[in-house]
């Protein structure tokens, strides 16, 4: 089996990824669904499942109802869930990819409101995690244009903490100004700019330099308690340490690569909201791959040799949102958020958002470094 050290996060992906990753990203909408090849996690019959996919095991939403009750309500009382939990929820395996764990429909409407809630309403709004646009703008924050007091010591680095400690950039005057480094270089862009399409990327905990892909020097900002907790309930093989938060607008793409700047091989965790994207992931032999339709609330888990698979997003699918998400922001598990983001009601229509999970150490070098033992 590979090992991490010996592979370089700049290498180039092998001349057949990047053709097969051209053909989807070149694909016609409308031929999507009427493509055999593309696995389609949510539309998979266990009974009769293409060669190659099998069931690793069944997983039921119930098994994980304390962990989605606490990260909702955050006392763990009992809460209404947006429909029924899943009970039955197939693990799929791919003979071709060793180690790759994909599962549909694991999060359920209400869990993927509220994690999406935290992760844009509290974190993004913590200037701790970067994002794409601190590469080219002096990055301003509501608090500081609304002269809001900001809470002493890190916004998440308890799992008990409001998602509202810090004002929203939803909840921000969205003609406010954002003034780039260089002038001469890039223009100005508004608040509504950042959000309809210039955020990219938000990166959690461990803040990947994407120029130079390596983690930089130094204990990172803490990865949020309360997201690690949900993510353990499901994935605990991997200590969440680090994240990237993707974010999507028809059109975007992210190109063929792989994960391979930490120290450690421990899996990957990824999950999707909003709209569909098409996945792509190469084979145990590096030559062929596959093509994965991954639609809300699917996870993704990359462990093995699939933990060094090329991978990549060739094409979003517009218009794929589920009804009961495409009013976010303006509307949360318990609809509090509807009057105070109205601005902003159907943003995840046109959104696709992934969040890729990753642990950057073993355990005890993790803690050694986080309190300086």
């Amino acid at each position: 089996m590979a090992q991490i050290k010996g592979l370089n996060a700049h290498d180039r992906p092998p001349d057949s990824i990047r053709q097969r990753y051209k053909k989807y990203q070149k694909t016609p909408l409308t031929e999507i669904d009427h493509d055999s090849s593309i696995l389609d996690l949510q539309a998979l019959d266990p009974d009769s499942l293409p060669d190659g996919i099998s069931v690793s095991e069944w997983r039921s939403s119930e098994d994980f109802r304390l962990a989605f009750d606490q990260f909702v309500k955050g006392d763990g009382s009992v809460w209404q869930h947006r429909g029924p939990l899943l009970e039955n929820i197939p693990v799929f395996t791919h003979r071709s990819v060793s180690g790759l764990l994909m599962i549909p429909s694991m999060f359920p409407p209400t869990v993927q409101i509220e994690l999406l809630s935290r992760l844009f309403h509290r974190d993004l709004s913590n200037n701790e995690h970067q994002t794409n646009l601190h590469l080219h703008y002096d990055v301003t924050y509501p608090h500081q244009a609304q002269n809001t007091e900001v809470p002493d010591g890190p916004a998440s680095s308890s799992s008990d903490q409001t998602r509202n400690q810090f004002p929203s950039f939803f909840a921000d005057d969205p003609t406010r100004t954002i003034h780039p480094i260089d002038p001469g270089t890039h223009k100005p862009i508004t608040v509504q700019n950042l959000l309809e399409k210039k955020l990219r990327w938000v990166t959690l905990g461990g803040q990947y330099d994407w120029t130079a892909k390596v983690y930089p020097d130094g204990p990172p900002p803490p990865f949020p308690n309360d997201v690690a907790e949900l993510l353990r309930a499901a994935f605990p093989e991997t200590e969440a340490q680090a994240a990237i938060l993707n974010v999507y607008s028809a059109g975007d793409t992210l190109s063929a690569h792989r994960d391979v700047s930490e120290e450690c091989d421990v899996g990957l965790i990824s999950v999707s909201f909003g709209c569909d994207g098409l996945f792509m992931i190469s084979h145990d032999d590096g030559i062929g791959c596959e093509i994965i339709r991954l639609r809300s609330g699917d996870a993704v888990y990359m462990n093995g040799p699939s933990r060094f698979a090329w991978h990549g997003v060739p094409k979003i699918l517009p218009e794929t949102c589920p009804n009961w998400l495409a009013d976010w922001p303006s509307l949360s598990h318990d609809n509090t958020d509807a009057s105070q983001y109205a601005l902003w009601k159907g943003w995840m229509s046109g959104k696709r958002i992934n969040l890729n999970v990753r642990q950057m150490t073993n355990s005890m070098l993790h803690e050694a470094v986080v309190t300086g033992h």
